[in-house]
């Protein structure tokens, strides 16, 4: 007689928990599925590909931006307009000012402002730097502003402050794009 075998346990149950690191590499992969999707930002193709996260992203879909984040957003904005879907990478909170200009004027305004004829949306993806973790990066590069940022603009600001929910709030923002933009804010010290 043949005996059956013992049940096996669903895989999750073996699946250890994901990192805070790996949840947002895998967002990035799962937001890189389309085609019309753009990383844009200083360090998203070289010198670390957005601190690892989008190692596994093709070249194609990643712009190299300098160091100049009313750029950055400026040039997310016109791509959003051509029908694109861009990811700015901002790799310190404490530069949002430089970008508030295109954030709060243009990125916010566009859509109300034209009655809706044109309505730019992006998604920010903007890293409050490391205070805990070695090396630490000073005064000027770990501020968290998204209180700030919340009362300035009509778009989401999210905190990401636990790795379960970060491909939740991409995957949320991703289907938003068209509608609004969002802010996601994350946390090296916890990556």
């Amino acid at each position: 007689m043949i005996k059956s075998p013992e049940p096996i346990s669903p895989p999750h149950r073996f699946m250890p928990e994901l990192s805070y690191k790996d949840e947002l590499r895998f967002a990035m992969e799962e937001l890189a599925l389309d085609p019309k999707v753009r990383f844009i930002g200083y360090g998203v193709r070289i010198g670390g590909r957005a601190l690892g996260t989008l190692k596994n992203v093709p070249d194609w879909q990643l712009i190299e931006m300098p160091v100049a984040e009313n750029i950055l957003v400026g040039f997310a904005i016109g791509l959003s307009l051509k029908g694109f879907k861009p990811v700015v990478f901002i790799e310190r909170f404490d530069f949002i000012w430089n970008a508030s200009d295109a954030i709060v004027n243009h990125l916010d305004k566009i859509g109300s402002m034209s009655r809706y004829e044109f309505n730019p949306t992006v998604i920010l993806r903007i890293v409050v730097g490391n205070r805990q973790k070695p090396l630490f990066t000073g005064e000027t590069h770990t501020q968290d502003y998204t209180h700030a940022l919340r009362h300035m603009v009509s778009f989401p600001v999210i905190r990401l402050t636990t790795a379960e929910q970060i491909r939740r709030q991409y995957r949320n923002a991703y289907q938003a794009l068209g509608k609004f933009s969002t802010a996601l804010v994350e946390y090296k010290d916890l990556m």
